[in-house]
């Protein structure tokens, strides 16, 4: 018997990074605390501050995919985000050390993993190819992993394919670079948005159960959420749910 498409073994496993291996926004307080101190700002709330941030995330990135402007690393992006947060704020990023605004801008490449993320991706590689398919671009993942302790077999995902998520360049360039037909594929997410867009590229999806990715906040996308081949709590229990 074929076995159900529900529960069909991909190839390789591509990940998302932010949000779904590491918690972007409890690291980004976390470093952005130290910097508003550094100017006379803790007043601020870091958790706000990091929430502000990411808010840019998804324009900045339509402006690439729109066409309005070339494509630019993520790096480049993050900077420009960080400069209007820090203008909202009534603060002139003009008036700052360079370097400190470089260094705040590299907190992206210093994100904690989550506690499952290491040892269910370690475990996960046992039985699978696991990449990146991630809007983060090359160095900043490099970084990211090597400070986690996370090995992925190979980085891919936007600065690869040239093209920002959810553009199906992204999902599709990263199945040819594995040699892989799309539906061999496997998309691993916490953002229903996400997967939704690698369906309709033809990958596989699974979902990690992120709840603390916004605070305990519900996530924005919620409403984008589908019947995914695979549903896990965390990457130890889609370890599990594979056989790995």
């Amino acid at each position: 018997m074929t076995e159900p498409a529900a529960r069909r073994r991909p190839k390789a496993l591509a990940f998302d990074v932010f949000g779904t291996v590491v918690d972007w926004r409890s690291s980004i307080a976390r470093e952005s605390a130290t910097f508003l101190a550094k100017i006379d700002r803790s007043d601020i709330d870091p958790h706000d501050f990091a929430d502000q941030w990411r808010r840019r995330y998804l324009p900045a990135m339509a402006a690439v995919s729109s066409g309005q402007r070339g494509f630019v690393k993520l790096d480049i992006l993050h900077r420009e985000m960080l400069g209007a947060v820090l203008d909202a704020q009534g603060i002139d990023p003009a008036a700052l050390d360079p370097a400190l605004l470089a260094d705040w801008t590299d907190a992206w490449h210093r994100l904690d993993p989550w506690p499952d993320s290491v040892a269910g991706i370690a475990r996960l590689r046992t039985a699978f190819p696991v990449v990146t398919l991630s809007n983060g671009n090359v160095s900043l993942m490099i970084d990211m992993a090597r400070r986690a302790g996370i090995v992925w077999d190979a980085i891919l995902g936007a600065e690869y394919a040239r093209a920002y998520k959810p553009q199906p360049a992204a999902y599709l360039t990263t199945a040819d670079a594995l040699g892989l037909a799309p539906q061999e594929l496997c998309l691993v997410a916490s953002h229903h948005s996400d997967l939704a867009a690698a369906r309709g590229c033809g990958l596989m999806t699974a979902h990690i159960d992120r709840p603390m990715e916004y605070g305990g906040a519900r996530a924005p996308d919620a409403d984008a959420a589908q019947d995914w081949e695979y549903s896990a709590d965390s990457l130890t229990d889609l370890a599990a749910q594979m056989g790995c």
